[in-house]
């Protein structure tokens, strides 16, 4: 049984297609390959937080995965990270553990930025402004991912804390993005057509009316039954709506808080093209990013076959 550290595993993660192996893995799960439970969650007040446990393993497969994530809010006022967690790697043949990768929550962050990329590959063309709301981990990570998905480079972000803004701006600006901070969320919804929402919000952040025709929208942060980053009527008002899984979206997540979402489609239908997904250039798209196993499955056998 290996024990592997954060500092290890980031140095294999050059060499993985996370996006590709993503959409490996949606297309997996939408074909019924996977075994997947419903998430196991722990939810905190004081001070706010939550942890995720997410399990499961693809039939056919070497491996099967348990995750623990967690996600504490206040953490950055200590100097700590917001993020940590870890994954426990099985074979799927004797329940036999083979691998624990103490990745501190990092790999959670990069599989949910990697799904963000192929909602933006498969339903965004044409970007020409993207924004996002947040300004922590997630939202680096999604600018990081997007990268290779457009060639736009104009953001516009949003967030509640103005030095938490300007440093992502500056860091992402040494990435080669230029971005504009805003404290108004319409600011955001108002000029751009590419946007991701990655905060931990139980108030609605992204309003229908101010939407512009042929927007996508990723919304990654609500991802508890509590959470809600879009207003329903986005959802409700939109052309297409995606659901990562469509159980889980159906018990958590933008869509569960929609009374009228009308036909929902799976990620992994569009990828792998047997659904259609935007089918015009005018067209408002939504896709409900709340996290699913298969991911977890996904990078950690990834990480675990490039280290040998």
């Amino acid at each position: 049984m290996r024990v592997v550290k954060r500092d290890a595993i980031d140095a294999v993660l050059p060499q993985l297609d996370v996006v590709g192996a993503m959409e490996a893995a949606f297309v997996a799960y939408a074909d019924g390959r996977c075994v997947v439970p419903p998430p196991g969650e722990l939810t905190f007040q004081d001070p706010p937080g939550d942890v995720h446990i997410k399990y499961g393993y693809v039939s056919g497969d070497d491996h099967y995965v348990v995750k623990i994530a967690s996600g504490f809010y206040d953490n950055p006022t200590l100097g700590l990270s917001s993020c940590d967690g870890l994954m426990l790697v099985f074979a799927q043949r004797t329940g036999t553990l083979e691998a624990i990768l103490l990745d501190e929550g990092n790999l959670t962050d990069i599989r949910t930025a990697a799904a963000g990329a192929v909602c933006a590959r498969h339903l965004a063309p044409g970007v020409t402004r993207i924004g996002v709301f947040g300004s922590g981990i997630q939202a680096r990570r999604q600018l990081e991912l997007l990268r290779e998905e457009t060639s736009c480079r104009d953001v516009i972000a949003w967030g509640r804390d103005g030095e938490r803004l300007a440093a992502y701006a500056s860091e992402m600006g040494e990435s080669g993005y230029t971005v504009e901070t805003t404290t108004e969320p319409d600011a955001v919804t108002s000029s751009c057509n590419l946007i991701v929402t990655c905060t931990p919000s139980t108030t609605p952040l992204v309003r229908a009316s101010t939407l512009r025709a042929g927007t996508h929208v990723t919304a990654v942060g609500s991802d508890t039954p509590t959470k809600q980053e879009l207003e329903s009527a986005v959802v409700e008002r939109a052309d297409v709506v995606v659901a990562d899984s469509l159980s889980q979206c159906a018990d958590r997540g933008e869509i569960h808080h929609a009374s009228n979402a009308g036909t929902v489609v799976q990620l992994g239908d569009i990828v792998a093209g047997r659904v259609a997904g935007r089918t015009s250039d005018d067209q408002i798209t939504v896709a409900d990013l709340t996290g699913v196993a298969v991911q977890d499955v996904a990078i950690a056998t990834a990480v675990l076959k490039a280290l040998g």
